[in-house]
């Protein structure tokens, strides 16, 4: 279980092992779709050249793998 969300759910339920295996997983799902909403939710139709692209697109995927750091999950490295 990764120890960031299993310190969340501490500050839920006083034992977060005992039968909350599904919490676990919706909060890890949650974290998920954060990423995805960071990866292809991202409003980019401001960018007005193609440097301004490369800038936007580089912290997005920074910004994803922020999350992804933080929470222990796996980074892509593309």
């Amino acid at each position: 279980m990764n120890e960031r969300i299993l310190n969340l759910a501490r500050q839920v339920w006083s034992d977060p092992n005992i039968s909350h295996t599904n919490h676990i997983k919706f909060a890890e799902l949650i974290v998920q779709q954060c990423i995805l909403a960071v990866e292809f939710k991202t409003d980019i139709t401001h960018i007005c050249t193609t440097y301004d692209e490369g800038i936007v697109l580089h912290t997005i995927k920074n910004s994803a793998d922020a999350i992804k750091q933080h929470f222990d999950m796996k980074v892509d490295n593309d």
